[in-house]
């Protein structure tokens, strides 16, 4: 792409007129080469019995290609469960490594909008560094949540739709077979599942970014996504793959493609640099950015500070957690101790301490903890009430039983608790927030992305 063309993709990027299509070569390796699919792929090769040397298989289409060897032997819902067990051992290993082109696409704050093509959530963990995530998980069995109206309006958040299911969601596209059900569910409800997204992704411009579809998934993806025909010339958008000039999806779309312009002189990890080093560039960042501390490396207060009887109710502790990692809380931004058994001395000062500098307490109350008559967890209630401020809102009780009674509760502070008003007792039953407590932990977060952003 000429330096004109540039110019024409950051003015738009700029607008907030661009939607990123993100696919599965953007999921590299360190060498921005290896293949992230490659490495499910092997660890699922290797549960099954086999190796991931005696098949061939085609770059950053791994899975597909190890689910066509083994369907047929294995039921493909366990195949689903071994894919999803596969991913989450991949990337939760010590070594693995966040793949560069997803944290500079995360970076670039002028894209409210995604689109991603795999199932895995690292868009969704890069993006919470430095705003809320809204996920709209495409879902073939159930309902599929559509991108909120008001989505322009909410400041500090950023929106996801994962096309083909999620991993840790009930069913994602596991092989092609999959895909084609997925298409067919956009053709046949579409427009009352995914509605306002649909609406948004046809009205501006999509920059799809090593995508690896299927030559006749490219031609309806490109279609679905347009008001009018592709010869039409409406809008712009940008393809980039390597394609050669003499393959078929090119010859189309230099044909038809209407205003949809293939880039292949650069790779998409290559495009993606280049993206990425261009925005930094209009905002201040240039080439001293790598020489930033990240925000991993800066040291702050904590966001929540879930405090839980370890006894008797870890497991729902356990839900809360992750409810709000999906929500987009980082892990440095939440303190959750999963100790056993009660704190040592030091380990305790380091508790207080956590208690004392963090934005929002949150203690669970279930009828098994209202019922001990000693434990560590009524210390850090005592240490929140001596530290409960004035002038904003601090603590937030949460019953983790199934039925929502503050009045049945009586075990140290909680009397008191109920009796100021400032103080609103919340539900999340088994540790699932309701939505009343899911509304108030986003609402939290999102002030605190806006607050902490740098002027």
């Amino acid at each position: 792409m000429n330096e004109a063309g540039w110019k024409r993709l950051m003015d738009k990027i700029r607008e907030n007129n661009v939607v990123p299509i993100v696919g599965t070569r953007l999921l590299v390796g360190a060498d921005a080469k290896t293949s992230l699919q490659a490495q499910v792929a092997a660890q699922l090769m290797k549960d099954h019995g086999g190796a991931i040397e005696e098949i061939a298989l085609p770059p950053f289409r791994e899975i597909h290609e190890v689910v066509s060897q083994l369907k047929g032997k294995v039921d493909l819902l366990d195949l689903c469960d071994d894919i999803r067990r596969a991913i989450r051992e991949v990337v939760n290993a010590r070594d693995f490594t966040m793949p560069e082109p997803i944290k500079q696409l995360a970076a670039i704050a002028d894209f409210r909008l995604f689109v991603t093509l795999t199932p895995d959530d690292l868009l969704a963990r890069s993006l919470a560094q430095r705003c809320i995530v809204n996920e709209s998980i495409h879902a073939l069995q159930q309902d599929t949540s559509d991108l909120p109206g008001d989505w322009e309006k909410r400041t500090g958040e950023v929106n996801i739709l994962y096309l083909f299911g999620k991993a840790h969601a009930k069913s994602f596209a596991i092989h092609d077979e999959d895909v084609l059900e997925y298409a067919h569910k956009m053709i046949t409800d579409g427009d009352k599942t995914l509605r306002i997204f649909l609406r948004e992704l046809r009205s501006r411009s999509l920059l799809l970014i090593g995508c690896s579809f299927p030559e006749w998934l490219s031609r309806f993806f490109l279609r679905a996504t347009n008001d009018k025909r592709l010869a039409d010339k409406y809008r712009r958008s940008w393809l980039i793959e390597q394609l050669q000039p003499e393959e078929s999806f090119t010859c189309f779309l230099n044909s038809y493609g209407g205003g949809t312009e293939v880039l292949s002189d650069l790779s998409p990890v290559e495009f993606v640099a280049e993206l990425h080093k261009r925005w930094m560039d209009e905002h201040g960042a240039g080439d001293q950015e790598h020489d930033r501390p990240t925000e991993e490396s800066i040291p702050r207060g904590t966001l929540f500070f879930i405090s839980y009887s370890r006894h008797t109710d870890r497991p729902q502790a356990e839900t809360l957690y992750q409810s709000l990692r999906d929500l987009g809380v980082t892990e440095n931004e939440v303190w959750f101790d999963r100790r056993s058994i009660e704190p040592g001395q030091d380990f305790r000062r380091r508790i207080f301490e956590g208690i004392d500098r963090c934005q929002y307490f949150l203690p669970l109350l279930s009828k098994s903890c209202d019922s001990r008559k000693e434990a560590f967890v009524f210390k850090e209630w005592e240490q929140a009430d001596d530290r409960l401020p004035m002038n904003r809102e601090f603590l937030f009780p949460i019953i983790v039983d199934n039925d929502f009674d503050p009045k049945l509760y009586t075990a140290p502070l909680i009397p008191r608790w109920r009796d100021k008003r400032t103080i609103d007792f919340a539900h999340a039953p088994q540790g699932v927030p309701d939505k009343r407590l899911m509304a108030t932990l986003k609402k939290l977060l999102r002030e605190f992305r806006v607050g902490s952003r740098p002027s």
